[in-house]
């Protein structure tokens, strides 16, 4: 019974490490029920002794009555027994809690699908560790199911686990490995106790205090003695996997585990930190139906405008991915105007527009601002730097929770009649944002001749690719999609057309580069909503779109979603990217996005009947970049991280350095030494200044023969260590009788009523240390010297100290026991 209870123990300590995933505690109370539920199976098979195979069985059983009273009880008979109707809802309810878990991104909300099936999956664990541990005797294995549940939020999660998480957990394992030990040996039949003693330390016993091991049998069969190792090893691992990894420094992410698909950048503080997959969030943010405010802000001309947050520029067949943002120091937004905006020049006019952003105090570890493009100059509190190739602005050290900044833009405002004008260099950009894998379909690479067809200019092309998907492919708005790869691109392509706007500006981007034109993909927020003078973005304004390369003017927004009630409500297509009316000529450009005032001013936040309610914008915003150039070089950073490392490996040597001055200290000193005062002398072997001359030159000798190699046999008295290391070593005449001098002195503090004044033997210790040392070889006096034994014993010694300490646990009793009652 032990183990069953033991395993239904482990079982819901490792499911505290699925809290990241959800909103609110239902999860937890309903979870904790179903454990509870398969723990009285296993007490019932235990109490009936049932055979292995079937105490799952009942588990099982135990399990379906559970989930039946507490998700389809209606439908039951008697709210408990399992009816046709009770099993058709949980059935409706799995399915239901499955789809959700598509659509939603962590933390999911507590809806009644998404717990049932988290309660369901809870308890299939508790039966399987239970199954192992107290079934099969398998305690170990046991384990197995339990990392399952591990894994779940490592996975989903770019957050590593929270230690306090990960120690609960831990000792839950560690409790069925003791509560398996116990219940094996408990059959051995009468166990010794064995417990560890003091004995108190004399010169002849090495003048240090030695552990000895007492051995008694036990008044009554008592296994917790022989379980202080197991639990000493357990605590000692949980200890080390919690320190070490906090310890290490954060691994950088390579080119090969960059952002990209399926997987997020590794990081930890400081100049590296995770950056998210955004398009891995999108769809899970866009289904939440709930709206809040993300940000404000005011600009001089009360126009809206897209804030973009992300720009990703390498497709790999499947997705869009980030290629490495890096900030140098001296593109710190405080040190004045932004990089240059790559392409543009003076072929067009620009607008020079301020803008005013102010962000919600609510979005958690926002590391990007979100800014119209292309920003020249940004008024910021903190350390906030801007990508050169880009222009994204992030910082690893500040979230942007609550701030309020400025940015100065200068957009630039074409004309039909100059895109169409431009001259079209591929060079003028870099190849990556051309770059298509080879194994995109066929038919996919024959679709921009057909939607361009004879178009004169790359702009014209680039007009002719948003009309279709806009008007003429018959596209629909629709988050009912399926995943990401080339068959996922082919079938919204050239068969459903169904999908939302991160397979609308994909897509687009992929064809764009087909046709030869440089494109990227960039995620953020539409210009939202008027609002009491300023304009609100929310969540459900969350959005994403592709951006195209002219040289001459740089990169240029288009809009290939379908707007209004047909997809995101605010997207805008900017004007330049329309065909121009046949009944004007007027080729004026707003910024993409805009509206005309009378439409934004007629716009409430309400108003728009948006099916994309979005999301949970701190899974968004959530993240950074890694590794942003700082002013000290890399070879300066590999010298610091080698010298800290040195510093680490010299502790031993400077804390032996420490004990032997204070120890000299105390030879300078000329002092009458009782024999109590050299018995305790390892109590203060490390010496202060109150260790008399006799007992630090005593604890000095030892530790420079042990650091050597030449340690004192246990049964040796001071004569007749000196007897045998000169016998043995052959040492000369001043070192004999420097060790003979050392010797007497120590046994007439021990002895002789009245031992009489000590010298200070500071040079008798000395000459016998260089005269041990010329015994032994030159990488034996290195290692005394760097890592001197003597040191490490006294770190060993602490550790079992620590360690004996959970001996302490094994004594407390709640009440006195029958055997100790009659003693």
């Amino acid at each position: 019974m032990r183990l069953t209870i033991a395993s239904g123990a482990a079982t819901f300590t490792a499911a505290i490490l699925l809290y990241p995933l959800f909103e609110g505690g239902t999860w937890f109370w309903s979870s904790l029920g179903a454990v509870l539920a398969v723990v009285v199976a296993g007490l019932v098979s235990s109490r009936l002794s049932l055979p292995a195979w079937a105490a799952p069985a009942l588990a099982l059983a135990a399990t379906w009555v559970y989930l039946t009273m507490s998700f389809s009880a209606e439908e039951a008979w008697g709210l408990a027994v399992p009816t046709k109707e009770s099993v058709v809802e949980l059935g409706r309810l799995l399915g239901t809690g499955w789809a959700d878990i598509q659509r939603f991104a962590a933390p999911v909300p507590n809806t009644e699908g998404i717990v049932l099936l988290t309660t369901g999956g809870i308890a299939l664990i508790a039966i399987l560790v239970d199954l192992f541990a107290a079934r099969l005797r398998r305690a170990a294995l046991a384990g197995l199911p339990l990392l399952a549940l591990a894994t779940v939020p490592a996975t989903i999660l770019p957050d590593p686990i929270s230690w306090p998480a990960f120690i609960i957990a831990a000792f839950g394992f560690v409790g069925l490995l003791v509560a398996d030990g116990r219940e094996r040996i408990g059959h051995w039949g009468r166990a010794v106790l064995v417990r560890r003693t003091r004995m108190a330390a004399t010169p002849q016993a090495g003048g240090q205090e030695r552990n000895a091991v007492a051995a008694r049998p036990a008044a009554a069969a008592d296994t917790s003695g022989l379980r202080l190792s197991g639990k000493r090893i357990g605590f000692a691992a949980i200890a080390l996997a919690v320190l070490v990894p906090a310890l290490l420094p954060a691994m950088e992410p390579v080119s090969f585990f960059q952002f990209g698909v399926g997987g997020t950048g590794t990081g930890g503080r400081g100049n590296s930190i995770s950056i998210p997959n955004p398009i891995a969030n999108l769809k899970g943010q866009l289904e939440l139906p709930e709206r809040r405010v993300v940000l404000t802000y005011a600009s001089n001309d009360n126009q809206p405008r897209y804030l973009r947050i992300y720009t990703l520029d390498t497709f790999d067949g499947q997705q869009f991915g980030m290629t490495q943002p890096k900030g140098a120091p001296a593109n710190r937004t405080d040190n004045g105007p932004l990089p240059a905006p790559p392409g543009l020049t003076g072929r067009t006019d620009v607008t020079n527009v301020t803008t005013d952003i102010e962000i919600s105090d609510e979005i958690a570890e926002l590391k990007f601002l979100p800014l119209p493009y292309p920003p020249r100059e940004i008024q910021v509190d903190g350390d906030w730097r801007a990508d050169v190739d880009t222009l994204m602005v992030f910082s690893t050290r500040d979230e942007a929770a609550g701030l309020g900044y400025r940015v100065l833009t200068s957009e630039p405002a074409p004309t039909r009649t100059l895109l169409e004008s431009l001259p079209f260099d591929r060079d003028a950009v870099d190849r990556r944002f051309l770059a298509l894998p080879g194994n995109l379909p066929a038919e996919i690479r024959a679709l921009p001749r057909r939607i361009a067809g004879d178009a004169s200019s790359p702009y014209e092309a680039a007009v002719k690719l948003q009309k279709w998907f806009t008007e003429d492919g018959g596209f629909t708005y629709n988050l009912r999609t399926q995943g990401h790869s080339n068959s996922a691109l082919a079938d919204f392509l050239l068969h459903s057309r169904t999908g939302y706007c991160e397979q609308f500006a994909a897509s687009m981007a992929v064809l764009a580069r087909l046709m030869g034109i440089p494109s990227r993909v960039a995620i953020g927020y539409t210009g939202g909503s008027v609002v009491g003078g300023r304009w609100q973005v929310g969540t459900n304004d969350s959005h994403s779109w592709p951006e195209l390369y002219f040289d001459g003017v740089g990169w240029l927004p288009f809009e290939p979603t379908p707007a209004g009630s047909l997809g995101q409500g605010s997207a805008r297509a900017p004007e330049y990217s329309v065909p121009a009316p046949e009944s004007t000529g007027d080729s004026s450009t707003p910024t993409p996005g805009a509206t005309s005032p009378a439409d934004g001013d007629a716009i409430a936040p309400g108003s728009q009947q948006n099916p994309r309610a979005v999301d949970r914008e701190s899974q968004l915003l959530a993240g950074g970049l890694p590794a942003t150039e700082e002013s000290t070089p890399v070879i300066g950073k590999v010298g610091l991280g080698l010298a800290g490392l040195l510093l680490v490996l010299l502790i031993p040597a400077a804390a032996r350095l420490v004990t032997r001055n204070r120890r000299v200290r105390a030879l300078n000193r000329q002092a009458t030494s009782p024999p109590d005062e050299v018995t305790g002398v390892t109590a203060r072997a490390a010496g202060d200044g109150r260790v008399p001359p006799v007992a630090a030159a005593w604890a000095e000798l030892d530790d420079v023969l042990y650091d050597y190699g030449l340690a004192r046999h246990t049964s040796e008295t001071p004569r007749a260590l000196a007897r045998r290391l000169v016998q043995q070593y052959e040492f000369g005449a001043d070192a004999a009788a420097a060790l003979s001098a050392i010797a007497s002195a120590v046994e007439r503090a021990l002895f002789a009523r009245d031992p009489g004044p000590a010298g200070p033997l500071r040079k008798e210790l000395r000459t016998v240390r260089q005269a041990v040392a010329a015994t032994v070889s030159r990488r034996r006096r290195i290692r005394a010297v760097l890592l001197p034994p003597s040191t490490l014993r006294r770190l060993r010694g602490f550790g079992e100290r620590l360690l004996d300490g959970f001996d302490l646990l094994e004594n407390i009793r709640l009440r006195r026991t029958a055997a100790e009652k009659g003693s």
